[in-house]
Order: C-alpha cells, then structure tokens, then sequence
C-alpha cells in the first residue's frame, strides 16, 4: 500500500523512452516509482508491481528532481524503496540512473537536510546500491528480502534481519508500524528510549579516591543510556554492532540533537562473559557516523561518558580499535557545531576521552576520569594491583581533581536535567575543546 496521498504527486506524467529498442519492451506507463510532498517532507516511494521497481530513465529522473526540488524547498526526504535493480531493457542508460541519483542524494546531504528510508519486500540491486543506501537513517520490514543481489541472481536470500544484525539498518518495522517510525525520525512525533528504571540521587563516597572509584563503577549506577533515555522525549537509534556504544537522533527538551551514549553494563560484542562496558572498533565508527550526522545536520552533539575504556582485546585490534579512535577524536575536534559531553560514572583512558572531546566537559560529582584505571597503574607501576586504592589517590581522578587541573569545564549533580544541558550548550563556543586541551597543556609546560 501506498504510504502518501496521489494527490501530492510530482512528476506524474514524465515517462521514459526505448533507448535499445529492446524486443517486447513498451516503457511503463505508471512508472516504478513515485515522488512528491507531504506537509513537512518529500517523498520517493518505489512500486515493485512496475517492471519489479527496476530503475530506468525516468525513475532515475523523478528520483534527482525530487531532491533538488527537496533542496529548494527546505525539506527531509522519505525514501520507501520495493525495487530491483537497473531496468534491462534500458540497458546502460538505466545503470547511470546510480550515478545520477546517488549525486542527488549527496547534493540534499549537503545541503545540511536528513533523508530517512524504510527499506520494503523487497528492496535489491541499483537502488539499494544508489539513492536507498545514502540516507541517514534506515529502516527495513522484517522479512524483507535486502541484499545487492536479489534471489534470482544469487542462490542465497538476503533478509532485513541480516542488515539489521549486521547494523546496516536502524530498526526492524512491521510494515503498519513505518508511518510512525518516520515520523520519529523526523522528529514529528514523541517516540522515546526505554528507561532501565529510574535515575535517582546517588550519594555515599567515603570521601577518598578509591570510594568514587568505587561508586563510579557501582552496578546500581545509571549508565550513558540510561541518562539518555531519561532526558529526551524522542529516540531514533542509530544502530551498530557494538552494543556498548549506543547513538541516536533525538529531543531533549524539544531541541532536536544527536547524543551518543556508553552502555556500561551491555553484553560484549565479542561474547565476553558479563558486560565489560569496553567498546569496540565498530562502537567508534558508530560514534563517528553520529558525529557527522551531527555536523552535517547542524545539531549540537550531547555525548554520555562511562567506560572504563576501550576494548584491549585481539578481536578488537583486529578490527583496527586503536584507528578508530584516533578517527573520533579528528571526528570530534572537526566538529562544526556546539558539542557537551558528561562524564557520568567512569571515563578511562583515550577509550573514553575520544567521545568526550567536547566543547564543555561535564562531570558528574562522584564520578571520576583517569588515563588508566587505578589496577592497571599499580599493576605496570608496582607490579601489585593491590595498591590500587594508593594509586587512585596519585592519579587525581575524581570529580573536584579534574576542575582543579582544568581538565573538566564544570562538576554537575548526581542528577542530570535538561536545564543544566541546555545551559551548557548555551555556553559552548566551536573550538572551546582545543582551547581547554591547549590550556591545560600549557599550565604544565616550562622552556627550563
């Protein structure tokens, strides 16, 4: 079924030709594929019923107007795509259709406007390999045959729950439920994270730099997630693999923002026993797809910091874990828009600090940030992690520490609220992140 009124139609009367005079070939006449606009966005919806939603001619075309008339109206773009692939009775003036409507997907990118896509049964070939693939955010119908190659090309069968274990889509819809999925994305409608249980107050440190450490890792302790889900009325997850390291387009407060936030008690990636709260190569490439999202949609970006690190493991440096935080951290500092981070349980090492290179630094009262955590310091320092509690003491990690040394902007409650946020963001100045960084830096530097 259709998910847009006929009525808003553009382009209802632009046909193709016969560009090889193929044998038994009469271009179609509705075509594959149908554009237009709504109140609040334009739309490319597919009609697989047309030549199975093949792309010729003038697909291609309907599809590269609609994003130019999308640009100049201002407007996000819809994709709902049942397709395959290039049109074979257009031959080589179908397969360019990619080039064309892939460069049209990129003008409205940017031109700093979201484009969302839910991916129906099924959705193969050109258009999933053009246009579908370079919007923001996507979703597919489960059950849905999703794959570059449909079934009659290759033997096995490509399926929505596939993309969505391999983080190639953000969510998995029942086909009646893709009208309010895009209304979420778009920020149009309240659809929020699930909460956990709810934040409360918590205090009781013993005062000393083991007791925050302590309490920064106690298992009762809302994590990055759980604050997100607290504070935005509206969550479109970004979905990767690394269930650590968790990313959404949301609201908070009605702004519209991207937050990425640690999942410190989330299962690891790797099958790890218990929740290691340690992301992955792949977390930080989520991170970094957040962040330019952020950038390119001009949104402040709100990351929630608690990790006692990066995962150290060989999987992990298979996958390229320390280039990839290397990546955040330029992703980050290129940023061109406002950007907070909160510390909110445990920051550890470049792990941590590659999503916290951020305009404001905020942290939680009893929470703490180091370059290690204190076993590891005892361990490499004394070759006796237990004297640990020692070393938390020397590495001046908690929360009235770090203002001290400049590190942090701001010690904040126990409790986050919007208003502190918002207040943060307010002060929040682009490049405020080197200058902190080149502050601290230079308080500890003599020429002797």
């Amino acid at each position: 079924m259709p998910l847009h009124d006929p009525q808003a139609e553009w382009d209802a009367e632009l046909v193709g030709g016969d560009p090889l005079a193929f044998a038994g070939y009469t271009p179609p006449r509705p075509e594959s594929v149908r554009t237009g606009r709504t109140d609040h966005y334009a739309f490319v919806e597919g009609r697989f019923d047309v030549l199975g939603g093949s792309m010729g001619a003038a697909h291609g075309e309907r599809v590269v107007r609609a994003y130019r008339r999308a640009i100049d109206e201002r407007l996000p773009v819809v994709v709902r795509t049942s397709t395959g692939g290039a049109r074979m009775q257009e031959g080589m003036v179908s397969l360019v259709q990619m080039a064309r409507t892939a460069a049209a997907a990129r003008d409205h990118a940017a031109a700093g406007l979201l484009s969302v896509a839910v991916f129906g049964n099924p959705t193969t070939g050109g258009v999933f390999a053009s246009y579908a693939s370079l919007t923001d955010v996507r979703a597919a119908e489960a059950g849905a045959t999703i794959g570059f190659a449909g079934p009659r090309v290759v033997a096995h069968r490509s399926t929505a729950e596939d993309a969505y274990g391999a983080g190639l889509v953000d969510a998995l819809l029942e086909p009646d439920d893709a009208p309010a999925w895009i209304e979420a994305a778009l920020g149009l409608r309240a659809v929020a994270l699930p909460r956990r249980g709810q934040p409360a107050d918590y205090e009781g440190s013993d005062g000393t730099a083991w007791g925050e450490v302590q309490l920064a890792r106690d298992p009762a302790r809302p994590t990055g997630i759980d604050w997100a889900a607290d504070l935005c009325s509206s969550w479109t997850e970004l979905r990767g693999v690394d269930p650590v390291m968790r990313a959404g387009l949301a609201t908070m407060a009605g702004q519209r923002l991207v937050v990425v936030a640690h999942d410190r008690y989330a299962a690891s990636a790797f099958g790890h026993a218990g929740g290691t709260g340690q992301p992955t190569a792949d977390g930080f490439r989520l991170a970094q797809r957040a962040i330019a999202l952020a950038g390119r949609l001009g949104l402040p970006l709100l990351t929630l910091v608690d990790t006692p690190g990066a995962d150290p493991g060989p999987e992990s440096e298979a996958g390229g874990v320390a280039g990839e935080i290397a990546r955040t951290f330029a992703a980050m500092d290129a940023l061109p828009t406002p950007s907070v981070a909160v510390c909110v349980g445990e920051g550890g090492s470049g792990g941590a600090l590659a999503i916290a290179h951020a305009d404001r630094l905020l942290i939680q009262r009893h929470a703490v940030f180091s370059v290690i955590g204190p076993e590891g310091a005892a361990a490499i320092l004394h070759r006796d992690a237990d004297r640990a509690p020692e070393l938390a003491e020397q590495l001046k990690l908690t929360a009235p520490a770090l203002a001290e040394l400049g590190v942090v902007d701001e010690v904040v409650g126990e409790v986050l609220d919007a208003d502190t946020l918002l207040k943060a963001f307010e002060a929040a100045q682009v490049g405020d992140r080197r200058r902190r960084v080149d502050a601290v830096t230079e308080r500890w530097l003599s020429e002797g």
